[in-house]
């Protein structure tokens, strides 16, 4: 089964002192202390970024490590990718981010390991990686399109109850026809797709949501809401 976590936000780098979606990450996995490995190159691999993530998942059951453009790990760079149960990729510029990887063919590298049953996932512009277009904020004090991978249909839109801005730019960019219809989800929810169909959609916050997102034929935006499982109750998948 081919799998991708898409968060709108949440996770160690927004919720510290809330690991419910980290932990869920992880669960999906086939091994009981799966690999895990974080690919900061949306934030300029930052160095405190990369602190952060191994500071939350030193303390779970994995085995942590990060792949580094500036600083690669090794030169065989998909032998690297394709040992890892989890690939988990941080926000930042999803613009500089796509640039880079296929740059340095880790789209195709990606790619292969999604294929080959290993869980992508991602925060922000590693969630928008994933779809055909994404509404990024790449170029400063933009909300604007952006052609990804393409790895899952439509488009997609995160922090869409974090930032002021989000719902109206995703609303306006499809009136104008420059964005297909996708999917938006609030900081704290993640879309969890198995091939490539929204199989699960969960919570860290008990009040936050996600949304279907669809141009009508008389030319306005409908959005139809998802109530995801909240991973703070017993009764939580």
């Amino acid at each position: 089964m081919k799998q991708i976590i898409a968060m709108g936000g949440g996770g160690f780098s927004m919720e510290p002192e809330n690991p419910l979606l980290d932990q869920y990450i992880l669960k999906q996995a086939s091994s009981r202390k799966p690999k895990v490995c974080f690919v900061p190159t949306a934030s300029g691999d930052s160095e405190g970024y990369i602190n952060g993530f191994y500071k939350a998942f030193d303390q779970l059951e994995c085995i942590p490590s990060h792949l580094s453009l500036l600083k690669p790990p090794t030169g065989d760079l998909e032998d690297f990718v394709l040992d890892k149960d989890i690939i988990y990729v941080g926000g930042g510029n999803t613009r500089n981010l796509l640039i880079l990887w296929k740059e340095w063919k880790l789209d195709t590298y990606l790619r292969r390991a999604w294929e080959n049953q290993t869980v992508l996932a991602g925060i922000s512009a590693g969630s928008i990686c994933w779809f055909e277009q994404g509404v990024t904020d790449s170029i400063p004090g933009q909300l604007t399109k952006l052609d990804c991978l393409g790895f899952l249909s439509g488009s997609n839109c995160p922090h869409y109850d974090g930032e002021a801005d989000r719902r109206a730019s995703y609303h306006q960019l499809m009136k104008s026809n420059e964005v297909i219809s996708g999917k938006a989800a609030d900081d704290g929810v993640a879309f969890h797709f198995a091939d490539q169909e929204v199989y699960r959609v969960v919570s860290s916050r008990p009040s936050a949501r996600a949304y279907q997102v669809e141009k009508m034929i008389d030319g306005e935006i409908q959005e139809t809401e998802i109530v995801p499982v909240y991973l703070g109750t017993n009764e939580a998948l």
